[in-house]
């Protein structure tokens, strides 16, 4: 990768591998199958929360970098990152902050599997904008897809129909060895590309937070009037997928500034959310001793 930090590049990857794997696999030995019937029964609100995610989140990238006068490179890395729907741990933020824990999970697959279709079709439409030649094989979305999410995530989902009460007892432990690993990697991440995310300047961060803010208040409006909906389509609308864009940024021999970009994304959204979560928590919480 060019954007090099302080942290070995083959450490960090170990991390990240081993921390996504283990949050999919704990989350799913936590659901259940029949929970994505109900999540369907109601398609309109899938609808629109694939909406959402894969319409909405790249139109309003694409406003709010017009706003400012960004250099070409941080302009794509954040368009780029906003057409890389899918983030991994969008699913365990989602629900520990009180997402539906129906209608999150449906939707975090259904967002993953159709980032296959969705990424070239908004590549194409990119390069019209933008006057480029990028491309993507959607075969390469597939694989970091279906290993990075779909694997341990259908993994754990079967160990719970194989042996349940052992599911049951492993996860609370395999919860908090996942909690672990989350702040390690965020550790790891922040002392790696902090410098990434100063070195953006104040415009691409501005850019960044009010994009992430934005798509926020769109995913809450959007998820209905059940708070727990809201709560998961907002989180997941907003949280997007590093590794898809940078799956498309190394293929298409990006420049050095919009994978910096990608990284001051990653960290920069991540801060904008916090707030919400924080929130969705408590308005949970309250939700739950009445």
């Amino acid at each position: 990768m060019p954007v090099d930090g302080p942290i070995p590049g083959w450490l960090l990857s170990g991390a990240a591998v081993a921390t996504v794997f283990t949050v999919m696999f704990d989350l799913g030995l936590a659901i259940v199958p029949g929970d994505f019937r109900r999540a369907w029964q109601h398609p309109g609100q899938m609808l629109k929360g694939l909406f959402s995610v894969l319409i909405v989140v790249p139109a309003v990238a694409l406003a709010v970098t017009r706003m400012f006068d960004l250099a070409r490179t941080v302009e794509i890395g954040i368009v780029l990152m906003a057409i890389s729907p899918g983030a991994p741990v969008a699913l365990r933020r989602s629900l520990n902050a009180g997402g539906d824990r129906a209608f999150a999970p449906a939707l975090q697959i259904a967002v993953a599997i159709l980032a296959v279709v969705s990424m070239p079709l908004w590549i194409a439409a990119l390069n019209e904008v933008y006057s480029g030649s990028a491309s993507i094989d959607p075969r390469h979305l597939a694989r970091q897809v279906f290993v990075a999410q779909l694997l341990p995530l259908g993994l754990g989902m079967l160990v719970r129909q194989i042996a349940p009460l052992w599911a049951s007892r492993f996860g609370a432990r395999l919860d908090r060895v996942a909690t672990v690993l989350l702040i390690a990697l965020a550790v790891l991440a922040l002392i790696d590309v902090w410098h990434t995310v100063v070195d953006a300047g104040w415009h691409a961060t501005l850019a960044i937070f009010l994009t992430t803010a934005l798509v926020l208040i769109c995913g809450h409006v959007l998820g209905g009037p059940d708070p727990a909906t809201r709560t998961a389509l907002a989180i997941v609308s907003a949280a997007r997928n590093p590794g898809l864009a940078l799956v498309v940024a190394t293929v298409n021999g990006a420049a050095p500034g919009t994978i910096a970009t990608v990284l001051a994304y990653l960290v920069v959204s991540a801060l904008t959310v916090v707030p919400y979560l924080i929130w969705r928590q408590r308005i949970g919480a309250v939700r739950r001793r009445r």
